[in-house]
């Protein structure tokens, strides 16, 4: 129920009614328990055994998305996942396709036309520089161990603590900015080295948004990249950020990457070779930041926020520095000495202000976090490559469908109105819903 039981199966249910619905999925679908980090995922050898035989088509979506994750929980999802998923299915013996979803941002923050190609072992984003993957597994268990074995140990806290800042600290090492791309990287490394000859597809998405049209608009699961963005406007959290409004976003619906998914699949069913996908809309319908801007602005000027005390909460324009040194240099300045010096104040008077004091100093350092891993996109100047995606949708008016049913065309959507009208208020909705459930 934790999965069937989310508002993305309502269409479904509505469809067939609860016992139909019911009826479906266990016609459908055979859940297993298991481990996306172990060989054979975890499965009893017998469980392992009786698959290899039946399955035709493994999709290998599971992932960690965090920037700021432990490394070895990162390593174990998005690098070793990829590679036990490709050691599973060179044991299947009717195996048709291996699909991974990886990231176009595999890319870091490279500049320039960014080709739909796989990546090479060892290969980095910091010239002279060679990624040992089984150095990097040893690393982090290295550091686990030592953590634990320390005097007196660490707590689950600083180890978490320890482990994330580890990530971070190797991602950048070798020019990635997030642990996230740079074990997606990895993973797409080891499926390369591993596959030999199965036919494998690899979707490189861009930033993905809450769904366009299926099964219904504004479902959304996680709030990331812009929408971190959308929810700060919302609350007027901070007074600015970093970003050109002139600028790119390169940011694609659910529901389209779910589709050039389904369609990637049945085009290179049992077809040899590898082929990468970046399903991305910059090419083809960009949107800008000024786009973006003025969607939010809209959105708040319709629906106006209410303080506490039922006064209406003023609609202010963030402030956009386009260098992050000023940016740092303001807040610095403008927030944080301030912040500093109340705190001075407030020891002095027994903690008379310290309640605000640890409300606006945690905003500040939550806003620090966000712009340290976030930042290397609001600049980012890269554009993805999609000439395999458009072929894509040719292949499909080439069989006779006008592509409604499994749309991916970016240029069917007007950004401004599917901003307004389906993205913030979902956003928002999965936000305050969150919060309203802790």
């Amino acid at each position: 129920m934790q999965v069937l039981g989310k508002d993305l199966f309502n269409t479904l249910r509505e469809k067939h009614g609860l016992a139909g619905f019911q009826k479906l999925v266990k016609e459908k679908i055979v859940p297993l328990a298991g481990d996306i980090g172990d060989r054979n995922f975890g499965l009893h050898s017998s469980r392992a055994d009786a698959l290899y035989k039946e399955i035709d088509v493994i999709v290998n979506g599971a992932a960690t998305t965090s920037f700021y994750e432990r490394y070895d929980v990162s390593l174990a999802s998005n690098a070793l996942g990829a590679k036990y998923a490709c050691e599973f299915a060179k044991k299947c013996t009717n195996l048709k396709l291996l699909l991974h979803v990886s990231t176009a941002f595999v890319a870091g923050t490279q500049e320039g036309l960014l080709l739909e190609k796989t990546l090479q072992m060892g290969e980095t984003l910091r010239q002279g520089y060679y990624l040992d993957i089984e150095a990097e597994l040893q690393l982090a268990e290295k550091v686990k161990t030592e953590l634990k074995t320390s005097k007196g140990g660490s707590s689950d806290q600083l180890e978490k603590t320890a482990m994330k800042e580890l990530g971070l600290k190797r991602a950048c090492h070798f020019g990635w900015p997030n642990v996230y791309t740079f074990t997606k990287a990895m993973g797409e490394m080891l499926l390369a080295e591993q596959r030999g000859d199965l036919p494998v597809v690899i979707i490189r998405p861009t930033m993905v948004t809450s769904t366009y049209q299926d099964p219904f608009p504004g479902w959304i699961e996680g709030a990331r990249t812009i929408d971190a963005l959308i929810v700060a406007y919302d609350e007027q959290a901070f007074p600015c950020f970093v970003g050109d409004l002139k600028d790119t976003m390169d940011a694609v619906p659910a529901d389209m990457v779910v589709n050039a998914t389904l369609v990637a699949m049945a085009v290179h069913w049992n077809e040899k070779g590898q082929v990468v996908y970046h399903v991305s809309s910059a090419l083809q319908n960009p949107l800008t930041g000024y786009v973006f801007e003025d969607a939010c602005w809209d959105y708040f000027s319709i629906h106006p926020r209410v303080l506490e005390n039922g006064k209406p909460l003023q609609n202010r324009r963030p402030y956009l520095f386009k260098r992050f040194a000023y940016f740092r240099a303001y807040l610095m300045l403008v927030y944080k000495l301030p912040l500093e010096m109340l705190h001075a104040v407030s020891l002095l008077l027994c903690g008379l202000f310290s309640q605000y004091y640890n409300k606006h100093n945690r905003r500040y350092s939550f806003l620090m976090l966000l712009v340290k891993l976030y930042a290397p996109y609001a600049f980012f100047k890269g554009c993805f490559d999609d000439t395999n995606l458009t072929r894509l949708r040719k292949d499909v008016k080439m069989c006779g469908s006008d592509g409604s049913i499994f749309n991916f065309d970016p240029k069917s959507m007007d950004w401004h109105s599917y901003l307004l009208n389906v993205h913030v208020p979902a956003v928002l909705k999965y936000g305050r819903k969150k919060k309203g459930s802790v």
